[in-house]
């Protein structure tokens, strides 16, 4: 980022797994800059998913970086994601044809079940393997394939943990960290929410709030992708050598496999 440096700018990190996010500030106006961000970007901003988007430039190196306005505020608390507007603006997401419009502008094609089952079985390592909750848990995963009509596969963020919610000082919402987006069965990201936010009791009336009545097929699909997206999450921690946090997820797995026994 020395381009912007040499404009006077100061930078420092903002964080994130990519390590590619900085704080830019100049003369007291402070922007959120980030290195290769996806085009997909755009339309999040015009939709008020994220921060507003101030420019997209190309800078020497040949990298795009992208400048949006920095929001003071902060991440939500694991009690905060049972709210109606975590709820609406997920639903606001999920319902939203301009954003699917534009992944398929982009040309990324959707992601079914049986390729997300695909990847993980290609990936995962054999100290992994040797845990028997993720044998038991792909064995779930090969038994009870979901199947949704394609019509119905929307934008999912594929990363909806209470960390990507960004609560700015005048109170606005938004979802950040778009990394992972696809086009895929809404189910991804609610079944994440409930699982691991909400308790079994209030799902229904979340469910409410989001704008879909309770099913049981419904319940399926979220057990489904809440299991491959746990495993995910070990296979990350094992790979970043945090034995604790992976551990964490081994447990949530199992718990998740031993909840609704019956679907």
């Amino acid at each position: 980022m020395e381009h912007f440096y040499q404009l006077g700018w100061t930078l420092d990190s903002a964080g994130g797994a990519s390590g590619e996010a900085y704080m830019a500030e100049q003369d007291g106006h402070k922007l959120f800059l980030k290195r290769n961000s996806s085009p997909f970007l755009a339309a999040l901003s015009a939709e008020g998913i994220v921060p507003k988007l101030v420019w997209t430039k190309r800078i020497e190196t040949g990298e795009v970086v992208t400048a949006q306005h920095w929001k003071n505020g902060r991440a939500l608390e694991q009690d905060e994601m049972k709210s109606q507007r975590v709820a609406l603006l997920l639903r606001k997401i999920h319902g939203s044809k301009q954003l699917l419009n534009m992944l398929k502008k982009l040309e990324m094609k959707p992601m079914y079940p049986s390729m997300l089952l695909t990847k993980i079985n290609a990936s995962l390592s054999r100290h992994i393997l040797s845990h028997s909750v993720i044998r038991k848990a792909l064995t779930y995963l090969e038994e009870h394939m979901p199947v949704l009509d394609k019509s119905f596969y929307t934008v999912c963020h594929g990363d909806v943990n209470h960390n990507n919610w960004l609560l700015s000082e005048q109170d606005e919402l938004f979802l950040v960290d778009w990394e992972g987006a696809m086009i895929a069965d809404p189910a991804i990201d609610i079944g994440m929410i409930l699982y691991t936010y909400i308790k079994p009791e209030d799902w229904p009336h979340w469910l409410g709030q989001y704008g879909i009545d309770d099913s049981l097929e419904l319940r399926k699909r979220m057990k489904w992708y809440t299991i491959i997206q746990a495993i995910a999450m070990v296979e990350w921690y094992e790979e970043k050598n945090r034995y604790q946090d992976m551990n964490h997820w081994l447990i949530f797995l199992d718990e998740v496999l031993k909840r609704n026994r019956f679907i």
